[in-house]
């Protein structure tokens, strides 16, 4: 039960996450904004990991010699390459719509990833269940759009590599010895990426930081007067970088990649009602029938089949 409860509140603050990128890119560069999460993100898991050592959830561990190259091929694959590609992806589209869509097929990779690398057993009822919440979620995100021009095919390959760095990463914490807790696997995972962001972050925009520093430092007025573009940075460091991340570590190591995955589905469900909570955006009847139709999917791929 644990498994499905931390996955669930792991999508629900990824969908929030959305909606905090948007109101943090008015102020900063999505590369600047990612590095920044990041950073504060690996800071907060060193002081907690310290402070609770002992912990078998969020103690952090010595990892061994034999094992970094798993932690350092998760910090490739997710943040950094993940990253890099969705903001691409998102700007080959005309509609982000689209692009949300796309990068939400995980579940469809997921269960060939994990056969091939894993040799994860494929149920009936894993792929009737992740083919119906498949299909509730393009409902959710692109019956009534008006968006429906694919874009390029640049564009749809960008999002398969996306998707794809995705679920590498969920099968590089299946390789990670069982005993490295989960906030030991994020924080060395996200510190391996941060060796990667920091000289691509510092090649692209370190002259125009160096360039604008002073003056940015001098006003800390527009700091006070735009404080929802911080408090937005603070929640995607918290909240989707540490929070998100270790619980979704810990569903993936407990019921494996093919199940874990499925609950990306979610996403649009958690969006949709975030909207309609905090903007009062209206849920039309094909958003109510395509969160049921995800919502019974995910019911039939957990359920386990007799054989």
């Amino acid at each position: 039960m644990l498994p499905y409860l931390s996955i669930i509140i792991a999508m629900l603050i990824w969908a929030g996450a959305g909606i905090a990128v948007k109101e943090a890119l008015l102020v900063f560069t999505p590369l600047t904004l990612i590095v920044i999460r990041f950073t504060l993100a690996v800071l907060l898991m060193l002081l907690v990991g310290l402070v609770f050592r002992k912990s078998d959830i969020v103690g952090l561990q010595r990892v061994d010699k034999r094992d970094i190259p798993l932690f350092m091929l998760g910090g490739l694959f997710q943040p950094f390459l993940y990253f890099i590609f969705e903001i691409y992806t998102y700007q080959s589209f005309a509609s982000p719509t689209i692009a949300e869509a796309l990068l939400s097929t995980q579940p469809v990779l997921a269960p060939l990833f994990a056969f091939v690398l894993l040799r994860e057993h494929i149920t009936r009822n894993n792929i009737i269940g992740i083919l119906l919440s498949t299909l509730g979620m393009l409902m959710l995100l692109l019956i009534g759009s008006d968006d429906f021009a694919l874009g390029s095919r640049w564009g749809m390959l960008l999002a398969i590599i996306t998707v794809s760095m995705s679920v590498s990463y969920s099968i590089v914490l299946r390789r990670i010895p069982t005993h490295y807790s989960p906030l030991t696997i994020v924080f060395y995972v996200q510190l391996f990426s941060l060796c990667l962001f920091y000289p691509l972050w510092g090649f692209t925009e370190g002259d125009q930081l160096l360039h604008h520093a002073t003056p940015w430092l001098q006003h800390t007025t527009p700091w006070l007067q735009h404080t929802t573009p911080f408090l937005a940075v603070l929640y995607l460091a918290i909240f989707a970088s540490v929070v998100a991340f270790i619980l979704f570590c810990y569903t993936v190591r407990k019921i494996g990649v093919t199940r874990a995955n499925v609950f990306n589905n979610v996403r649009p469900i958690f969006t949709a009602l975030l909207m309609w909570m905090l903007f009062d955006e209206i849920l039309p009847i094909w958003k109510i029938v395509g969160i049921i139709i995800i919502i019974i999917g995910l019911f039939i791929s957990q359920k386990i089949q007799k054989i």
